[in-house]
């Protein structure tokens, strides 16, 4: 039997009914709607709205909430597109799963070892990340670094294998404490400027827009500096998608989040950063503290510092949680067709596919002791990767939607009602503006051109390891992988 990978363009109906993943099979349906809402919430807020957005406005100044509107919008189509693709086939496979049906066991092996590269990276910044937030507090001084890294790896790691349920009640209440610092935040901002409270030495108002070299202080070439650095703080708003194939009533749950993207991205990243700019000048942020902080610290909060870096703190955790959920969704969807490990086929009795979590694990570990020895500029190329894995995800999100509707115009199959309107135009407007992101980042100093050498050694082991594991795909199972009522999988 020759190895089939992908749908069959001949002979379709336009029908998606019996259209199955046997990646899928052994999932439990443990996410509830209040869950998505948040997991939705929690992607759009991270540790780049808390604090990057100081180091960004040393960059940009008011502009930057042009780039966090313009880089939102792009956010938006992207997660829009997903949710399309959600309706039309629920998968907790996602990417990995659309990529295999609309172009093959190649494409799912290149989008699902990309998207592994993003958390990977991610994890091994967000638990050096956690233990730098601890060490704010002088009762974990004396404990070291790692081991604070390692605790907090072990911590989100147990509530990841314990079930999927557990997953979505630690991320809604990580959610919760970041909507609620941000929503708090808003409301005392609110009062000062109604007020006319005097925030430090500044008086807040349009003066300090106006006075301080006005909305782009710095020119527009600021606006393209920090454009990868906004991706990255968007990055995680696809895990709506991932959620998907374990919610209890996708086709209600799956529309609501993607439907609140835009609203969110307006309200926390828009809002907050008109609102900082308001009740103090651009020029009075740092990137060596949260603006939120400054501000607060400035008003004369008590306990600002604390409360801000405990909210910092939970949104890294909330990042590891999320990280160690997607891997392992992305990893067993791989190795179900014999391009990952075998260990992360398994599955425990709970639907929580531990072996894929357990392999993220074990290159969070290797980093924990990476970064004792790693320089500055070495962990920032870790960032810098992470973000080219979120644009090489968003990327295979709109081809593989544009493919979709590719075959829905050939009547091969019936696009759900919940759609991305104009499309494929505004797949190749999108398209264009994440190739341009990838174009920036080589333009970045000295660390673009070492991050994108970097990801080209990872392109070449990767092409490398397909010819590995070509051979271990199993052809049989492939061909029931994908699998539309009446339709084969041809080669």
């Amino acid at each position: 039997m020759s190895k089939k990978t992908n749908s069959d363009s001949s002979a379709a109906p336009a029908s998606n009914t019996g259209t199955v993943d046997i990646g899928d099979h052994g999932y439990q349906k443990g996410l509830q709607n209040r869950h998505i809402q948040m997991i939705a919430i929690g992607g759009a807020i991270g540790t780049g709205l808390f604090l990057g957005t100081g180091g960004r406005f040393e960059i940009a100044g008011p502009a930057l909430a042009i780039v966090y509107a313009i880089c939102g919008v792009f956010a938006y189509m992207v997660v829009r597109a997903l949710g399309e693709l959600a309706m039309y086939r629920p998968s907790s496979g996602a990417f990995v799963s659309y990529a295999r049906e609309f172009f093959g066991e190649k494409g799912a092996y290149t989008v699902g070892w990309l998207y592994f590269l993003d958390w990977a990276a991610t994890v091994v910044a967000d638990i050096t990340a956690v233990a730098l937030y601890a060490h704010f507090w002088s009762i974990f001084m004396p404990i070291p670094q790692w081991v604070l890294a390692l605790i907090a790896l072990a911590v989100v790691m147990t509530m990841n294998l314990i079930s999927v349920r557990l997953f979505g009640e630690l991320e809604f209440w990580f959610a919760f404490i970041k909507v609620g610092a941000i929503v708090l935040f808003g409301i005392i901002g609110i009062w000062v400027l109604i007020s006319g409270q005097a925030v430090g030495d500044y008086q807040p108002g349009l003066s300090l827009i106006t006075e301080h070299g006005g909305l782009i202080p710095n020119g527009i070439g600021s606006l393209f500096a920090i454009t990868l650095g906004v991706v990255f703080a968007f990055a995680g708003i696809e895990m709506v998608g991932i959620t998907a194939g374990e919610s209890t009533d996708p086709h209600k749950s799956i529309p609501r989040a993607v439907n609140s993207v835009v609203w969110r991205i307006l309200l926390f990243y828009v809002g907050s950063v008109l609102l900082l700019t308001l009740l103090m000048p651009w020029d009075a942020y740092s990137s060596s503290e949260s603006p939120f902080v400054t501000v607060l610290s400035a008003i004369g909060i008590p306990v600002a510092d604390d409360v801000m870096n405990l909210v910092v703190l939970t949104a890294a955790m909330s990042s590891l949680n999320a990280g160690l959920y997607a891997t392992g969704r992305t990893l067993r969807s791989l190795a179900m067709a014999g391009t990952a490990p075998k260990f992360a086929k398994r599955m425990n009795k709970a639907g929580v596919p531990y072996g894929g979590i357990l392999i993220t694990c074990a290159v969070g570990i290797l980093g924990v002791f990476l970064n004792m020895i790693m320089p500055e500029k070495a962990f920032e190329v870790v960032l810098n990767l992470s973000g080219i894995g979120t644009v090489s995800a968003w990327a295979s999100i709109m081809l593989c939607h544009w493919a979709m509707v590719r075959r829905a115009r050939q009547g091969k199959l019936q696009r759900p009602e919940f759609q991305l309107r104009f499309a494929p135009w505004v797949n190749l407007l999108t398209l264009v503006f994440l190739v341009s992101v990838v174009v920036m980042i080589g333009l970045d100093g000295e660390i673009g051109p070492l991050t994108l050498g970097l990801f080209g050694i990872a392109l070449v082991v990767m092409f490398i390891g397909w010819f590995l594991v070509r051979g271990r795909i199993d052809a049989e199972a492939l061909t029931h992988n994908i699998d539309v009522v009446g339709e084969g999988i041809d080669d």
